[in-house]
């Protein structure tokens, strides 16, 4: 009876400390929201007036589609990426300079729970963000959704992914201009090359198949392809890919938690 008294009082004290940590994340960017949701969705806006402007009469895509319409969803979707990314990688970092990380991994919290609360909070980011440019969107053109259930998809596993790639990136890293470098040479490029601006189709048979190697191409191609019903390859193959992405990369960050890789001295 004792045992398992204990047991329920440390499932109760990690459900709490995992929320306490999840609405901590949460107010930590929605309290400077002007940078963390509206600074990505006007950069976003820039992007959109600009191609949008000097390539809808020059760039062809799907049938019926024209460039406008085809780069909205890429847009949404490279800027929900980087921001799942950002919340997690950013907060970790902090954390580790400020060295004030060490009350986090003290707390009635377990490593599972130590990742689900970044996890949801990268999530919410991503989505409020990815939400936002589509809204601002509507005000230019009305986009179709052939494939509602495509969309959400898509866009919870990618911003699932990208966060936990911001929690191993938070870990790894331990000082704020290695992040900035994790951010400059490896999100950017990959998000940039992935088929937000154009499609891969467009490309010599070569660099087609080298976007084939980058993971954000499937990730953007699948959530497109739940806006027009159309894409470059199969959505059910984008989904195995980014789902086996997931997987893999949660079960190394719960890997590196639970050792204390780099966050315990």
């Amino acid at each position: 009876m004792k045992t398992s008294l204990s047991t329920s009082s440390n499932a109760r004290s990690n459900l709490l400390g995992t929320w306490t940590l999840f609405k901590k994340e949460l107010l930590r960017f929605w309290r400077v929201s002007f940078q963390t949701v509206a600074a990505p969705i006007m950069t976003a806006l820039l992007y959109l007036l600009i191609f949008s402007h000097v390539l809808e009469d020059k760039v062809q895509v799907y049938p019926g589609v024209g460039y406008t319409a085809f780069l909205i969803p890429g847009l949404i979707m490279m800027s929900l990426l980087q921001n799942a990314f950002a919340n997690s990688s950013s907060s970790l970092i902090q954390s580790k300079v400020m060295g004030n990380i060490i009350f986090v991994m003290l707390a009635p919290i377990s490593y599972l729970g130590f990742y689900l609360a970044f996890l949801a909070a990268s999530i919410i980011r991503g989505l409020v963000v990815g939400l936002g440019i589509f809204l601002v969107a509507l005000l230019f053109i009305d986009l179709p959704l052939a494939h509602p259930g495509w969309i959400l998809s898509f866009a919870l596993l990618g911003s699932g992914l990208l966060g936990t790639f911001g929690i191993i990136a938070g870990i790894w890293a331990e000082k704020f201009d290695q992040m900035a470098a994790f951010q400059n040479f490896v999100i950017m490029p990959l998000s940039f090359l992935s088929g937000v601006f154009y499609s891969i189709h467009s490309l010599p048979p070569f660099w087609q198949q080298v976007s084939h190697l980058n993971p954000f191409f499937y990730m953007i191609d699948g959530f497109r392809y739940g806006f027009f019903g159309v894409g470059d390859i199969s959505p059910f193959i984008s989904l195995g890919v980014v789902a086996g992405s997931f997987f893999a990369l949660s079960l190394l960050t719960l890997r590196m938690l639970k050792s204390g890789y780099k966050l315990r001295g």
